[in-house]
């Protein structure tokens, strides 16, 4: 059994949020232990640095490390996330936008009326099933209200980030820096490997090697340890996920920041638009199956106003998907090397904090054994599995019909999970969707307001002339006054950013 006493040195190989996120959570993991922690980064490597959308979890990062928001925020252009939109994803009357929320603690009070009402609608009564006139965050994010009450507020607020993702990849460095990691500035031609098909060492591209007892992968889509030195095969995304390339652009913000990503439909995608202290970050992810590059940028531009500006465009490609083995030998790959899924729920940064600190509990523990490996990376593909899940009920709970591209995503049935027939035949038999979430086991990766959300704000309902006036006690619920005096609460988010500091 291979323990932590046989590790002395970690080599984290690449930079980027995801390198100096790996790196900061294994060294604080094992700060008594005596294990040298490095990153390696290459000055002639750039990285994509798109995702700039956070889920809740992330805020679990900084408090495991005790950086303070007003620390990072600022210098990341960073501002608050209480939910996603979306926007034209369906062409059922009363459903063209909806909102999912960040849960709140008080949204408990909220959500059995939600519930409720979706299944009164679901039996064909005539109520409101819309998930934003439930949920606090909805109104605050309508609001541009920072999801932080004011001290006589009483109930914890749920929430994300935006953040610029070049400058927070540099925010961590320096925090890195400061917590004793080696920083090595090098490039690494390739890893060479012992007798054992362990990795040894790293080339470097002047001819030295970088020996270490265990590696950490985070050389982005080159996968430089993972897939070319250590051959680990690829389960690829493409059969239910169609996307596979983006477009980003910025354009300027006025006076109020919304605290919400908006997610729009566009002929072959979606659209994100992301609200950052200084700008917006926009974007456009599509199927080059059934359009351009060329055309897509065009599209975009047309959408955001910037089709007669010089402002450049980024274009990237996609791979969707993981391997098998996030954690294969001495080498654990983390971000981008491990797999990708489409920044629609904005899951990225997620699924790398949760790799590195699940990692972390093994490492703690001592254990690295190849069982040990074994319930790892099932752990983590799960995670993988059920995000990828989620993702795919998007597209085909869809209803639009205007391009090929959404009636192929409606009609994809190749390789249907059988996690999403069970959940949609659930929902459509009116049966305890929460039974059906909890019998799988999969309310770590959404819990069970968050597949409310979706599937009520698709409007996945009988037809509406098959509605029926029965149920009218659910209407009576008035949330709209309840959500709105809670609001009152809540600052304006321009000026509670303002107002942050960094701590002294």
């Amino acid at each position: 059994m291979t323990t932590q006493d046989s590790i002395k040195k970690i080599l984290v190989v690449g930079g980027g949020s995801a390198g100096w996120m790996a790196a900061l959570l294994i060294a604080h993991s094992v700060k008594d232990k005596g294990i040298q922690v490095s990153v390696i980064e290459s000055e002639t490597v750039g990285v994509i640095g798109v995702g700039e959308g956070s889920t809740p979890v992330m805020k679990r990062f900084f408090d495991t490390l005790g950086i303070q928001e007003a620390e990072w925020m600022p210098e990341c252009n960073a501002t608050y996330k209480s939910g996603i939109a979306f926007d034209g994803w369906s062409s059922k009357p009363g459903h063209a936008s909806y909102f999912h929320p960040f849960v709140t603690m008080i949204d408990n009070l909220t959500l059995p009326s939600f519930i409720d009402n979706v299944k009164a609608r679901l039996q064909g009564a005539d109520v409101c099933a819309l998930p934003n006139k439930f949920f606090l965050s909805a109104q605050l994010a309508d609001s541009c209200l920072a999801p932080i009450g004011d001290h006589n507020f009483p109930f914890f607020t749920t929430y994300g980030y935006h953040f610029d993702a070049m400058l927070l990849g540099k925010f961590l460095r320096k925090k890195a820096l400061q917590t004793g990691i080696q920083h090595i500035k090098a490039h690494i031609d390739h890893a060479r490997l012992d007798e054992k098909g362990n990795i040894a060492a790293v080339s470097l591209a002047d001819g030295s090697e970088l020996a270490a007892d265990f590696f950490v992968d985070c050389s982005g889509f080159s996968a430089l340890l993972i897939d070319k030195a250590l051959k680990t095969p690829f389960v690829s995304y493409a059969d239910n996920l169609l996307n596979d390339s983006a477009i980003a652009m910025p354009t300027d913000i006025g006076d109020k920041i919304p605290t919400l990503t908006v997610s729009t439909a566009m002929k072959h995608g979606w659209a994100w638009k992301i609200p950052l202290q200084n700008r917006y970050g926009n974007g456009y992810v599509y199927s080059s199956a059934f359009t351009t590059a060329d055309q897509a940028e065009t599209e975009l531009r047309e959408k955001i106003g910037t089709l007669d500006s010089d402002t450049p465009a980024r274009h990237l490609k996609m791979k969707l998907g993981r391997v098998e083995k996030h954690w294969n030998k001495n080498c654990l790959a983390v971000g981008l090397s491990q797999g990708f899924l489409e920044p629609l729920e904005a899951t990225a940064l997620y699924l790398t904090q949760m790799t590195a600190a699940i990692f972390c509990l093994f490492l703690e523990k001592g254990d690295l054994s190849e069982q040990a490996q074994q319930v790892y990376n099932q752990e983590i593909n799960d995670y993988f599995d059920g995000h990828r899940n989620y993702i795919i009920a998007h597209y085909k709970t869809n209803t639009r019909t205007d391009t090929e591209y959404w009636k192929a995503n409606a009609a994809n049935l190749h390789r249907m999970p059988d996690s999403l027939k069970h959940i949609f035949s659930t929902w459509l038999e009116g049966r305890d969707l929460g039974d059906e979430i909890r019998r799988q086991n999969i309310e770590k990766y959404y819990p069970v307001a968050s597949w409310y959300a979706l599937l009520a704000g698709m409007g996945i309902f009988p037809d509406a002339e098959k509605k029926t006036t029965a149920g009218e006690q659910q209407q009576q619920y008035p949330l709209g006054d309840f959500i709105q005096r809670c609001a009152l609460n809540f600052q304006d988010h321009r000026s509670f950013l303002a107002k942050q500091k960094p701590a002294m």
